[in-house]
């Protein structure tokens, strides 16, 4: 299996898990805009070391579910109506009007790295979402779960989180003016990106029957 192709699907789908407005991306923002780039950078990589770690988890977690195909049987299904009424949600329920994140309160300034490593331990859905991801890729033949395949998805995982959070804080009053502020069009954003692994997941679904 080719490593470099396995780094950019991990790239590829965190950055796809990150990209929406959430409290990470944001906080990296704020923390930029407030204390320089260079803080900004220190809590992303905070938040990176943490993304490798649960990223980690859910390889081992898919590795264990690969091998009882019954329960991914039953989890794809799941999934597959999970992603479909969060894709209906954002397409056709869900209000333009952006909601303001929350900010959370920090003493310390110089204690970015682990504000990064606490906002993201306490963020727990990339372990699921990586661990769903994983599978799907396995069950295409993508990735297999060989040490040097775990690594190289891994190490894309947090190359890709970190993509995004420069990109927030490189970019944020680009963002903020054009992207934040069309709320509809980030909600059909997300609801497009859960439409498409909607639609994965049940050709793989159907591939299995």
């Amino acid at each position: 299996m080719n490593i470099t192709f396995i780094f950019f699907l991990g790239l590829v789908f965190a950055l796809v898990g990150v990209i929406p407005p959430g409290l990470l991306n944001m906080t990296a923002a704020k923390i930029s805009l407030k204390e320089g780039h260079v803080r900004g950078i220190m809590f992303s990589v905070g938040a990176c070391v943490v993304v490798i770690i649960q990223t980690s988890i859910a390889a081992v977690f898919a590795l264990y579910l690969s091998r009882n195909h019954d329960v991914i049987d039953v989890l794809q299904r799941v999934a597959f109506v999970v992603f479909v009424l969060v894709t209906i949600y954002f397409l056709f329920i869900a209000k333009p009007e952006p909601k303001e994140q929350v900010e959370p309160k920090v003493r310390s300034k110089g204690s970015r790295f682990f504000q990064g490593v606490f906002l993201s331990g306490i963020n727990v859905f990339p372990i699921p979402y990586q661990a769903y991801i994983t599978i799907t890729l396995a069950s295409f033949g993508w990735l297999d779960f060989s040490q040097t395949s775990i690594i190289s998805y891994v190490a894309g995982a947090a190359m890709g989180t970190f993509v995004t959070l420069y990109m927030y804080i490189f970019f944020f009053d680009r963002i903020k003016s054009k992207t934040l502020t069309s709320q509809k069009n980030m909600n059909r954003i997300i609801g497009s990106i859960t439409g498409i692994i909607a639609i994965v997941t049940l050709i793989n679904i159907i591939r299995e029957i």
